[in-house]
């Protein structure tokens, strides 16, 4: 179906100040939202409060409100701009949180603007704890036993009913805020007290304990015609009981079986319509009993998430532009696959690589701070790398993480890998180093032993996953090489010697920038909105702009900022590698905060241009 002719204006809210659980990724997505709908026609009404996003860039929109994302502010833009719709799910859970109060308070009806992307009833139906129980219930798909208490009163049946561990989820609340898992009677008490505080609608929601088992996410689209599909499956290597973000993660996932993912892929499915989002993505969260194969649905977010900007990342599949189409209308055999251009969004991206994300986290700017990892989100950002094999990939995911202190491992002992920390991997490495075995390690942190025989190679001989091989550059397809690829996203691979390179370098000279690598306190997205607009310049001076960084979050990672892209850690040997293959005229140090500056003498030494500061 044609795009709908009755919307004319559509406000899109932000996601507001970074914060933990929401960051650059939805400077990303909404960036991709507005540029789409003013490609389709739309006037563009931005409401964010954040000024160092390029969203807020004038040109991304009709008018734009660097206000506060709140009732108040919003009700006054919706009644002077009079949109016809407003789109809230490219602006995470502030975004979904406020679209819904101004349901509830009567403005969208007075002032008849129209929730696109995501109805009333969708949203409250997925973040409702008590209203996503019943739905999922009423769809023959299974939960965690649980229990919804708004007092701690009826909180308490749960210890009765279900015993200690459990979990405490708050409603309507973003990165696990609130929540925790609650292995004593104290601190029930203080979590149950603290979710009741941090929820919107005073609720929580208490699960019987699944610590251990696998988790799994799917990146879900569906458009107004029920085409549904599935754009990535991600693995969290931590088993639950560590919040996603916090998790190491892998995609496609690497240890279901065949029939295992397609009952995955069929729930997600049924999540998808259940809930009733109709045209847009959604993220759902699995647990799966390595035991036994029961899988429980955890939560499902009706809107792009953080895991949505690493799905695209990790496939080039665009979830936050495609979801934008969808919300006016289109099909998603409507909407051209703008890597290849000769296939629709209906073809499900298929990769024949493999993707690492790793969190980072910045306790050591907060020393004393408790640095144990649980249901509530603790790091500020992640790098991602891409492989062929995983051991390339997580390789190239510890190189990215630009840790300011080596972590501590000289007391590497199994003990310590029993409760999830930041450091939790080094000391893992360091473990299998000492000579620990895999079972002994896996009976301690459940991690699948896949994972783990993987990473045992991985510390008992580094080079193993490079070894006889030659390094080459691959293309980021969506179709694992079946149609060719148009737009110039690549990553390194380690292949057999003569391997071709992917590469496609036009005529034009070239200008390297060099990214931000992860958020983290003191360098945020302040700095990739420099880089992206040094990649605007270069290329409007009539060069190549060619972009390296790691962070999956940002817009200068997105496929059409620069003319070549290189999702690679930004190390001194990765960066020279790509100097040598592109030979630019020079390489912009400058605009990626303290990252690249600490590469600017050693590139230098070795003959490479450095333009502006050097």
């Amino acid at each position: 179906m044609p795009r709908r002719g009755d919307l004319q204006k559509i406000l899109v809210l932000g996601s507001g100040p970074i914060v933990i659980g929401q960051a650059a990724e939805f400077d990303y997505s909404g960036a991709q939202a507005c540029k789409v709908l003013l490609e389709e026609g739309y006037e563009v009404v931005l409401v964010n409060s954040n000024p160092a996003t390029i969203m807020t860039d004038t040109e991304f929109a009709t008018a734009t409100y660097v206000e506060p994302l709140l009732p108040g502010p919003v009700t006054q833009i919706i009644e002077r701009e009079r949109p016809d719709a407003l789109l809230p799910t490219l602006g995470g859970q502030t975004a979904l949180n406020l679209a819904k109060t101004l349901h509830e308070d009567g403005t969208l009806v007075r002032c008849e603007v129209e929730l696109i992307g995501a109805t009333y009833d969708a949203i409250c139906r997925a973040e409702d704890r008590e209203l996503f129980d019943a739905t999922m219930q009423a769809a023959g798909l299974r939960t965690a036993r649980n229990l919804i208490a708004t007092s701690y009163a009826e909180a308490h049946g749960a210890l009765a009913a279900f015993g200690l561990p459990l979990i405490v989820r708050p409603a309507f609340t973003l990165g696990g805020r609130g929540g925790g898992i609650a292995r004593s009677q104290a601190e029930f008490e203080s979590i149950v007290a603290g979710g009741l505080a941090a929820s919107p609608i005073g609720q929580v929601l208490i699960d019987e304990s699944v610590l251990g088992w696998g988790e799994f996410e799917l990146e879900v689209m569906r458009d107004a015609a029920d085409n549904v599909v599935i754009v990535c499956s991600i693995e969290n290597i931590d088993p639950m009981g560590v919040h996603t973000g916090d998790s190491v993660t892998v995609a496609p996932q690497q240890t279901l079986t065949d029939p295992q993912f397609q009952k995955l892929r069929d729930q997600a499915i049924a999540v998808i319509r259940a809930v009733g989002v109709e045209t847009g993505g959604s993220n759902v969260q699995f647990a799966v009993n390595p035991a036994t194969d029961e899988i429980v649905v955890i939560e499902m977010n009706p809107r792009v998430s953080r895991s949505s900007a690493l799905a695209s990342k990790a496939t080039g599949f665009p979830i936050a532009k495609i979801a934008a189409r969808l919300a006016v209308g289109y099909r998603l055999d409507e909407i051209p696959n703008d890597i290849t251009r000769r296939t629709p969004a209906s073809f499900e991206p298929a990769i024949d690589y493999v993707v690492v994300k790793l969190p980072r986290f910045a306790f050591e700017k907060f020393p004393g701070v408790d640095a144990r990892l649980s249901t509530h989100m603790k790091s500020v950002g992640e790098v991602m790398a891409i492989g062929r094999t995983f051991g390339q990939a997580f390789a190239k995911a510890m190189r990215s993480r630009e840790l300011d202190e080596v972590p501590d491992t000289r007391s590497a002992l199994p003990e310590r890998l029993a409760q999830p920390s930041a450091d939790r991997y080094d000391v893992m490495l360091e473990a299998f180093r000492r000579g620990h075995e895999v079972e002994e390690i896996h009976a301690i942190t459940h991690i699948d032993p896949w994972f783990l025989r993987r990473l045992r190679e991985l510390a008992l001989d580094p080079e193993a996953p490079f070894r006889g091989l030659e390094r080459t550059y691959r293309a980021v397809d969506t179709c694992a090489a079946e149609f060719e690829a148009e737009t110039p996203y690549y990553y390194s691979a380690w292949e057999r010697p003569g391997a071709r390179s992917e590469v496609r370098r036009g005529s034009r000279p070239s200008v390297m920038i060099l990214g931000s690598g992860p958020n983290r306190i003191g360098q945020g997205i302040e700095f990739d909105y420099c880089c992206v607009h040094a990649a605007m310049t270069v290329r409007a001076s009539g060069r190549d702009a060619v972009m390296v960084n790691c962070n999956p979050e940002t817009v200068s990672t997105d496929y059409d900022t620069s003319d070549r892209l290189y999702f690679e850690p930004l190390t001194h040997e990765d960066v020279l590698a790509v100097i040598e293959l592109e030979r630019p005229e020079g390489v912009i140090v400058q605009f990626g905060g303290q990252t690249p500056l600490k590469l600017a003498a050693g590139l230098q030494a070795a003959g490479v241009t450095l333009l502006g500061t050097s």
